[in-house]
């Protein structure tokens, strides 16, 4: 399944890693987390996803932040935590990995993880 949405997609991760080390790389995800977390509860939650979107400018569909967290909820809490969120930007980048998954909706609502 091929989506298209009108932009292209550069992943940075690499030349983050060249630049900043792993550790530094490490780092700047992890403070990508505490932007986008939930401050009272330690997670990135459905809330917290669609309150940073709306400040940063951002139009998302709730469906969207939904499939979101879906992708990286390994604990099936529907949050993330800062592990899942690490594991899911490693995960979402081409050079990194082989590809991500695709949350897909079905006439029902969000329904499965397909490739």
């Amino acid at each position: 399944m091929e989506l298209n949405f009108g932009m292209d997609f550069e992943d940075y991760f690499p030349s983050m890693i060249a630049r900043f080390g792993a550790e530094g790389f490490i780092s700047e995800l992890c403070n990508g987390f505490r932007l986008l977390m939930d401050v009272d509860k330690g997670l990135i939650t459905f809330e917290s996803l669609k309150m940073n979107c709306s400040m940063l400018g951002l139009e998302v569909r709730d469906d969207e932040l939904v499939c979101m967290l879906m992708e990286g909820d390994l604990d099936g809490d529907g949050a993330l935590n800062q592990m899942e969120f690490c594991i899911l930007m490693f995960r979402l980048s081409p050079c990194l990995m082989d590809g991500p998954k695709i949350c897909t909706r079905t006439h029902q609502g969000v329904d499965s993880m397909s490739i």
